[in-house]
Order: C-alpha cells, then sequence, then structure tokens
C-alpha cells in the first residue's frame, strides 16, 4: 500500500540511496504529499494558527469570554499533539533511511534486512498520518449516532440486523468507546426490526461515517428446516451527535409527540404505562422513537438529542452538498445497493464492495475487527472495476 509521505515502500533496498535521500528530505506539506487521497498535512499553516493563538492568549482580557478562550486552547492543544505525531513519524522515516545508507556503506546484508523492516515501520506511521488527516472533517470529531435497520425479509433479516447491532457495539469496545444504547425494537420471532445507539469516543463520527449503507449477508439459514442457502439485508445510518455547544433552532410547535406502551419479551417485562415516545418534525417528517428506558422522561430527552442531532446532520448536508452525502447512501435495502458482502456459505468471505478489501475470518470482522475495511475507505481506496467509480484502486 502506497503511503502520502515519500515514494512506494522499495521491493529492495540495492541502488536505491539516491531516491530515498532525495525523498525523505522534502517530506513536508507540498502538493504531492499525498498520493492517495490528495490531501495534505498543511504543517506550516497548523504552526502559523498555534503562534496565533498564542499571541492571542497573552493579550489583556484574552479569559474574559471562558467559552471561546476554552474553544482556542483546546484547538492549540489538538495542533500541538498533531505536530508533535508528525515529527515523530519524521524521524522514524529519517532513522530509517540512514540505517539504510550505513547498511549499503557497509555492504552488510543484516543490517539492509532491519533497515527494510524500519521503513516498513515508518511506511505504517504515514499511513497513521493520512487517516489522522482524513478524520480533520468539522463534525468527524463528535460522537455518532448508530441506526440499525432490517432490510425485507421478515425473521432473517431482523436476525442480521441483530448481528450487525453486535458487531458495531463490539468494535466501540475494542476502540475503548462508551455505547449508550437508544431505541431497540425486537423482531417478532428473534432478532431486531431496527436499533440505534450512541458511541461516544474519540472521533467515533469519523470512523463510523465510514459504514453507512446496505450490508449484504449470505448464508445457510438457521430458520429453515432445509438448511437453504439465504440472502438478507440490513442499512446502517449513521449521524454526528450534536455538540452541546451547537445551537439548533428547534420550535417545539414543529414536533408532535406521541407516547405508547413499550413492546417487550411478555409476561413481567411488558411495561403497563405509556413510557416510549415517538417524535415526529412535521417540517421535514423525520421520525425519532425511543423506549428503551422504563423512563418516559428519560426516553424524551433521548428523542430530543437524536432529533436535534438528525436535523443538525440535515441541515450540514443541505450546506456542504459537495461533502460525502449520507442521504446518497440511503439506497433500496436490497440486491446491488450494498457496501459490503458477508459470506457464509458456501464459501466464508467478507468483501467490501467500494474498496474491495477482503477478509476471509468473517467470524473475526462480526466480532467488531473492522478497522481494515474503514481506514481503507477513509484513505480513498475505491475498486477500479466499480461501476461508476472514477478513482484508482489500492495497488
Amino acid at each position: 500500500m502506497r503511503c502520502a509521505l515519500g515514494p512506494s515502500p522499495p521491493r529492495g533496498f540495492r541502488d536505491r540511496g539516491q531516491a530515498w535521500r532525495r525523498s525523505h528530505r522534502n517530506w513536508t506539506s507540498s502538493p504531492g504529499a499525498s498520493i492517495r487521497s490528495g490531501g495534505r498535512f498543511d504543517i506550516d499553516r497548523k504552526r502559523a494558527r498555534i503562534e496565533l493563538i498564542e499571541r492571542e492568549s497573552v493579550q489583556p482580557g484574552f479569559w474574559e469570554d471562558q467559552k471561546r478562550a476554552q474553544t482556542l486552547s483546546k484547538e492549540k492543544s489538538d495542533l500541538e499533539l498533531h505536530l508533535a505525531q508528525y515529527e515523530r513519524e519524521r524521524q522514524r522515516l529519517e532513522d530509517a533511511v540512514a540505517l539504510y545508507e550505513l547498511a549499503e556503506e557497509a555492504n552488510d546484508e543484516a543490517t539492509r534486512q532491519e533497515a527494510r523492516g524500519a521503513v516498513a515501520e515508518a511506511l505504517q506511521g504515514a499511513q497513521r498520518l493520512e487517516l489522522s488527516k482524513m478524520l480533520s472533517g468539522p463534525q468527524d470529531h463528535l460522537n455518532a449516532i448508530v441506526e440499525i435497520n432490517a432490510g425485507a425479509g421478515g425473521t432473517e433479516s431482523q436476525d442480521w440486523a441483530q448481528m450487525l447491532f453486535r458487531m458495531y457495539t463490539r468494535y466501540c469496545e475494542r476502540k475503548g468507546w462508551e455505547v449508550e444504547l437508544g431505541d431497540f425494537q425486537p423482531g417478532e420471532e428473534a432478532g431486531i426490526k431496527n436499533a440505534s445507539f450512541i458511541a461516544r469516543g474519540d472521533h467515533a463520527y469519523g470512523w463510523l461515517k465510514a459504514e453507512v449503507g446496505v450490508h449484504r449477508l449470505v448464508r445457510i439459514s438457521p430458520f429453515d428446516g432445509n438448511a437453504r442457502r439465504h440472502t438478507s439485508f440490513a442499512s446502517v445510518y449513521v449521524y454526528p451527535e450534536v455538540d452541546e455547544d451547537i445551537e439548533i433552532d428547534l420550535n417545539p410547535a414543529d414536533v408532535r409527540i406521541d407516547t405508547f406502551r413499550a413492546s417487550g419479551a411478555g409476561g413481567q417485562k411488558v411495561n403497563k404505562t405509556d413510557s416510549a415516545i415517538r417524535m415526529t418534525h412535521v417540517p421535514t417528517g423525520i421520525v425519532v422513537s425511543m423506549q428503551n428506558e422504563r423512563s418516559q422522561h428519560k426516553n424524551r430527552d433521548m428523542a430530543w438529542k437524536v432529533l436535534k442531532s438528525r436535523l443538525y446532520e440535515l441541515e450540514l448536508r443541505k450546506q456542504q452538498a459537495e461533502r460525502e452525502k449520507i442521504e446518497a447512501s440511503k439506497a433500496d435495502i436490497s440486491f446491488g445497493s450494498q457496501i459490503r458482502n458477508y459470506v457464509l456459505a458456501p464459501y466464508r468471505m467478507v468483501k467490501d464492495v467500494r474498496t474491495g478489501v477482503e477478509s476471509g475470518n468473517p467470524d473475526a470482522v462480526l466480532d467488531g475487527e473492522l478497522d481494515s475495511f474503514i481506514s481503507a475507505y477513509l484513505l480513498g481506496v475505491r475498486r477500479k472495476d466499480r461501476p461508476g467509480s472514477s478513482e484508482m484502486e489500492a495497488p
């Protein structure tokens, strides 16, 4: 996989010293700095911004506006963190090149092998920097609201939706994020009709936005007495959770609120009060339901939060039509619209339709090992042969 800093990893080091010496000296923000995504690291701009904030912070009255002062201080801290990461990875490449030059001068094959390993680590660091760049969008740092909906197909699709629900909550756990359950509509026999949760953690929305779309499962159905192969679909939508500092102009008169009894497994679990909440934003038609909590007040608070986030996300799409449009990914939950295939029979493989990234271990993927799929998508990897794709496939 080519990186954004310097040339592609060499197949061998012999007779390549001059090329590496030329490349690593200019490892900065330049028009060619990002091979895959076209982005830049903007090191000079970051340094200039830090200096500007430092000058402003020593001015009289800077702390009179506490909210603004805290925002600028956090921005400065984040920029310094990014610069430190850049310098760390840059030094790693410098050391790798120096080791290679030493190996060439001494004509030492053992040192060449060590240099190959050092360069591989440097290239991994370059990819980490590129990912950091790809997660620098204005909403990427926010928490994420994840919604999962079963497609047509009854119990089969509902069971698949629950498998996806577990996959994403396990992914969040692996990341060390907090998961707060939102709505949860169980299926009639098994699985879920739909569910939502909030993932709270470092750049949760920036990572999970790559999962928006339709997911397709092929397997021998556990619900079919004849053990036939079935295909199931479920959709995943992801929205940024509204930051408390962002004001959303939401007129209560535009929201219709209905209460109903939460569904459950029956018996003592049946909720005998109208604690579930359904909110409909009349101007846009957005509907949010919450029934996870037994308290109507808690369900109402959660529904308001999700509704505000949905409206915020809707406004972002209107203002930034040139950016990735979440609504464009909301295709029919059916064949041909999926972003990823999970095949458990007759063979076992998970393959991303967009990037071509695949895994022969679907059990691990369904247990939350999604970084290889998400990272490739965020880095801009696209299948060359995908219909409608104009981007180059990763080598």
